[in-house]
């Protein structure tokens, strides 16, 4: 199943070409870089898929119940399963989208989970991506690629198809259209790190690829006007944008890439917005602590997946448990994102370790602990051919429309640094195919 080096460098050299790049800020400049493609496929049998399948349908069932509950009755915490303050508080939480029920009562349209597998075997998720999950049309764009460099080894093996990812997001936009107008994919523009994928799956899903200033309101209905001023209503928005940028006139007022008062359209019912706004408080690091007590809470189920061993230290006795054992554990920040804010106990020096000490203490909502897993290395092809082991992640998506939906594949992350367990391509990652198998 394996691709030579020079197969693999063909496929890099094709993706540069086609601008298939991930950009990134840093240090106030806008760098965009190839998203390393390692040839080397993560291989998934039928029989793990099914059992994957199964618990991330449960987890994405249970986490849009748990948006649905809290922006209207909040029963779980009325029931004392997961304590107010810790909802209200979430940065992710926006109480503008109380009472707004979206259509179909869908809240996480596309969901992006992470999971790790540890060597015993055993899957864990390590996070949930409800807002704006990226990296689909990456593995797509690798697949397509290697058609053309290496078009044996899908001929030859019982392989999944994963060209069907962009049908079922056209369906799932189709689903929650409001009156039958245009699907749109609303981008910020060039400059954002996942632009190439918005053009992307603009172009896959038969969506228009649009800026803030395409769109207009009139009456509360969302009309896409072109450059001749003929207008075409809009009936879903997949918005690449975040909350607090997306409506200047309920956000952050000096946005500048948001749609006036496209939320007065959303609160009406006339369009529908992939991903719901508010979702970001079921990204929260500290919410994830309590999907498992969801899913029994609204499903009366057992989780399927299993959170990685996670501490948190607004309760007194996850708290002394972190302090006494912080070198053993990693550190995560809630409020950040793409591998930042994660740290490791263990690599600080004893200073460093005593003021993170005393900021946990301190801020005790801010931070969650988690035991360090030690998930599986996969083979990665190195520039002179040969095979290395690194840290790698899985990013599935789940779609949800009439049903919930496991896309048959997924980003495999991987770090490129030998011992590293940070993956993210924000951080200087690789990627791979996923592969599951059809038998």
């Amino acid at each position: 199943m394996d691709m030579t080096a020079t197969a693999a460098l063909e496929i890099n050299k094709l993706m540069m070409r086609y601008g298939v790049k991930f950009g990134i800020y840093k240090n106030g400049e806008f760098l965009e870089q190839l998203f390393p493609y390692d040839a080397v496929p993560r291989i998934i049998s039928c029989k793990e898929f099914d059992f994957l399948n199964r618990g991330l349908v449960q987890r994405v069932n249970a986490l849009n119940c748990f948006l649905q509950d809290i922006y209207s009755d909040g029963k779980i915490i009325a029931d004392n399963v997961i304590p107010e303050e810790f909802v209200y508080i979430s940065k992710g939480y926006m109480p503008e989208c109380r009472g707004v029920v979206p259509p179909g009562g869908i809240y996480s349209h596309i969901s992006g989970i992470d999971l790790v597998q540890a060597k015993s075997g055993e899957w864990f998720i390590l996070e949930d991506n409800l807002r704006i999950p990226s990296g689909a049309s990456y593995p797509l764009m690798a697949r397509e690629l290697s058609r053309i460099g290496n078009p044996d080894a899908f001929s030859n093996n019982d392989i999944v198809d994963n060209r069907n990812y962009s049908d079922m997001l056209h369906e799932t936009m189709n689903f929650v259209n409001r009156g039958g107008g245009l699907n749109v994919i609303l981008t910020p523009g060039r400059y954002n790190a996942a632009y190439f994928e918005h053009s992307y799956l603009a172009e896959r899903t038969g969506a228009l690829l649009v800026k803030a200033s395409d769109l207009i309101v009139e009456n509360a209905v969302l009309y896409l006007e072109n450059y001749l001023g003929v207008k075409a209503r809009v009936g879903a928005v997949y918005r690449r944008i975040s909350d607090e940028y997306l409506d200047p006139m309920t956000f952050h007022a000096d946005s500048l890439i948001g749609v006036p008062h496209i939320m007065d359209v959303y609160r009406a019912g006339n369009v529908a917005l992939v991903n719901a706004p508010g979702n970001g408080v079921a990204d929260d690091k500290g919410i994830y602590y309590f999907v498992p007590k969801m899913i029994k809470y609204y499903l009366g189920e057992e989780p399927i997946l299993n959170n990685a061993p996670t501490y948190l230290p607004y309760y007194k006795d996850d708290l002394k448990y972190t302090l006494e054992n912080i070198r053993k554990l990693v550190i995560k920040d809630v409020s950040e994102a793409g591998g930042y804010g994660v740290v490791f106990g263990r690599d600080l020096p004893e200073e460093k370790l005593s003021e993170l000490k005393a900021l946990i203490t301190n801020e005790p909502r801010r931070f969650i602990s988690q035991e360090v897993i030690d998930f599986i290395d996969l083979e990665v092809m190195s520039e002179d051919g040969s095979h290395v082991p690194r840290k790698a992640d899985l990013r599935a998506f789940v779609l949800m429309s009439e049903a919930i939906r496991v896309w048959a594949s997924g980003l495999t992350r991987f770090s490129r640094i030998e011992g590293s367990f940070v993956v993210n391509s924000s951080q200087g990652g690789g990627f791979k195919d996923t592969w599951v198998l059809s038998r």
